[in-house]
């Protein structure tokens, strides 16, 4: 079986694109590593061979920091077969008024939320092992 891809949004300068790049390592490198792989957006989007290669069909989950939704089309215009779609902007609507940082630093609430981003992929990350296993 495959790793499942997760693929997090590759904004630069906006608090949402940190948020969903922290949840997408926290994911991959501690919560499901067995289960799941990073792969980087901006490699898929500059059609680089071996990024593209890595989703062409196989199981994505699209981790967007915006409401534009520019990592879950990417992954479906490259091939990739994106099974689940989250966007950071989501995780912080329930926790307005809170901080969260910015593009370079994230408070502590913002690492809040990105844990709890985390958690939600983590669990479809899961999900969907069981389902191709």
């Amino acid at each position: 079986m495959s790793k499942i891809k997760v693929v997090p949004c590759s904004g630069i300068g906006k608090v949402f694109g940190l948020l969903s790049r922290e949840a997408g390592l926290k994911v991959t490198k501690e919560l499901c590593p067995e289960l799941c792989e990073a792969v980087c957006l901006a490699r898929v989007m500059t059609v680089d061979d071996d990024a593209k290669e890595s989703i062409e069909g196989k199981t994505c989950i699209a981790v967007d920091g915006c409401p534009k939704m520019c990592a879950a089309k990417t992954l479906e215009a490259a091939g990739g077969v994106v099974k689940a779609k989250f966007r950071a902007v989501d995780t912080m609507r329930l926790h307005r008024g809170e901080d969260a940082g910015t593009g370079t630093f994230l408070t502590d609430a913002g690492w809040n939320m990105s844990g709890e981003l985390a958690e939600q992929v983590s669990e479809k990350v899961k999900e969907l092992a069981k389902e191709e296993a």
